[in-house]
């Protein structure tokens, strides 16, 4: 039985929490009724654990485990509860790092301020929650070693026990759980966390009852012991390059706009950096917002509570994109697009005609974005047909064609019409990409040798050179040897690449609009669309 959480006791900590909320992360799923019924909290709540663990095994040696997994769980954090699991854990790392192993006082003297932070994080805090359970594990905690019970053992034992009294009282609190007769989804996952942590101090798992599932399922239907459904969209991202002064404005502006906001800073090798959460109607102000305050990036944007009518809604329009990335995603969310993000694993027939069906409308155009895609698109776009919608594909292969066409997009034309419209100016926009070639091959511009920069347009190689930016300001060059009045550029990862870019076709073709954005996939450091 330990007596003070050293490193290594942390370290075993977080490995266990990790696996409890594996192992519980459908369940606390279907718990999930607060603040939108979407289905994640679990999901959201390992995610942000795992992403503690990454930093802890990925750690420089001499590093405070503390300070390491606060950083990681800060950086990793998703969703409402996950951002607020990242702030309790920064808490504690604020008190307890690059201090001598806790003791039973130690540790619920922090864990006690670490709750107090995580209310203080979250602009609008509601009982009955994730913030409740945590609240009453501090305040279990400092009791116990106030009354003389200051073991660490005996503190843990009683900080996890009032988390769990705690979480029974919570349907009492939210009408929303009472009704959909379950305890709060968040504050059954901190409960999991702390029980992991009574195991890692005693070597004994805490015995407690099963939780009860919702009375009715939420996932795909707006039961009546649901809220409504919240302001249409969660975005988050990590903000860097700002101070404090940026941030509390940012906070404001963002509880102007939306709810749930939680807004939590670590500090990191490279600067302290933030992670933004909110609930919004007006994802671009959220958006904007963020750039004004500093440098957005790992931008998420996700619906809240989506649900998908048994039949489309007459007259509603929509369109849905395929993206690569999460930050061009945001691009086309910010234009009021529903978005599908392919993942390691690609995109299917039933990603895209989801997308499709969960908009709830009757005319939907569906851009590609990936001439690899039109023919997974048009399947999806059959089966929607068949359900009763119409669906016109727009054949793009890039998503700057893709940006072309959803700016002329008109809701007022007949969706005919509008489509034809957006497939021309789709088909107006030449569209180019610089890559690195990863193996030899034979090209249109002749043979290319793995780490070679390559310059394709239209899909064909035309350019191959040593390095992305010659490559790169010989493609536009060739592009607007035929003409352009605008060229718009998507760049990856590589920011001095873009500005590189940016100023040859300043010093170069300074007739030509220039439209630049970040957030491309690491895959391709350079998009390009010439108009």
């Amino acid at each position: 039985m330990l007596q003070a959480l050293d490193d290594a006791a942390v370290g075993r900590w977080c490995r266990a929490a990790v696996e409890a909320l594996s192992g519980s992360r459908s369940r606390l799923d279907e718990l999930n009724v607060f603040p939108v019924p979407d289905g994640d909290t679990g999901t959201n709540l390992l995610h942000t654990a795992e992403g503690a663990l990454a930093a802890l095994e990925q750690a420089a040696p001499g590093e405070s485990t503390w300070a390491v997994t606060a950083r990681g769980a800060v950086l990793a954090a998703r969703g409402n509860s996950g951002t607020i699991l990242a702030q309790l854990m920064r808490g504690l790392a604020d008190q307890l790092a690059a201090q001598p192993p806790a003791e039973g006082p130690a540790f619920a003297a922090a864990l006690q301020k670490a709750a107090d932070g995580a209310y203080a994080a979250v602009a609008d805090p509601e009982e009955g929650t994730f913030l409740t359970v945590a609240r009453a594990s501090g305040e279990a905690a400092v009791a116990a070693a106030e009354e003389g019970r200051a073991d660490l053992a005996d503190v843990v034992t009683a900080a996890a026990d009032g988390a769990r009294a705690a979480l029974e009282r919570t349907p009492g609190q939210l009408a929303v759980l009472r009704e959909a007769g379950v305890v709060d989804a968040g504050g059954a996952g901190l409960c999991l966390v702390l029980d992991a942590l009574v195991r890692t101090v005693t070597g004994v798992e805490p015995v407690r009852p099963a939780l009860a599932l919702p009375t009715h399922s939420h996932r795909h239907e707006h039961a009546p012991h649901q809220p409504p459904p919240g302001p249409g969209s969660e975005v988050q991202y990590l903000l860097a390059d700002t101070d404090e002064a940026a941030v509390e404005r940012l906070q404001r502006r963002l509880a102007e706009l939306g709810d749930s906001l939680v807004v939590v800073g670590v500090d990191t090798p490279t600067g302290r950096e933030w992670n933004v959460h909110v609930h919004v109607s007006d994802i671009g102000a959220a958006i904007e917002a963020g750039v004004e305050a500093g440098r957005p990036h790992r931008i998420s944007v996700t619906p809240l509570a989506p649900v998908r009518p048994a039949q489309p809604v007459p007259g509603l329009r929509a369109v849905v994109a395929v993206v690569h990335s999460d930050g061009v995603g945001a691009l086309f969310a910010a234009e009021g697009v529903r978005v599908v993000v392919c993942d390691q694993d690609g995109v299917t027939e039933d990603d895209i005609h989801d997308a499709i069906a969960d908009s709830g409308a009757e005319e939907i155009a569906v851009l590609p974005n990936d001439a690899g895609l039109l023919p997974v698109a048009s399947r999806a776009a059959t089966r929607a047909r068949e359900e009763g919608r119409e669906v016109g594909v727009v054949p793009t292969r890039s998503p700057v064609q893709g940006l072309a066409a959803v700016a002329v997009a008109d809701p007022e034309r007949r969706f005919g019409d509008d489509v034809i419209a957006m497939a021309e100016a789709a088909a107006a926009t030449r569209w180019a990409e610089v890559t690195v070639a990863d193996q030899e091959a034979l090209t249109s511009a002749g043979t290319c040798q793995p780490g070679d920069a390559l310059g394709v347009a239209e899909g064909d190689v035309v350019v191959i050179g040593p390095d992305l930016a010659t490559v790169a300001c010989d493609l536009l060059d060739r592009l607007l040897s035929a003409g352009g009045e605008m060229a718009t550029l998507l760049v990856g990862t590589d920011e001095e690449l873009g500005e590189t870019v940016c100023a040859h076709l300043s010093s170069v073709h300074p007739t030509v609009e220039v439209v630049r954005y970040g957030g491309g996939p690491s895959s391709l450091p350079l998009q390009i669309g010439v108009e």
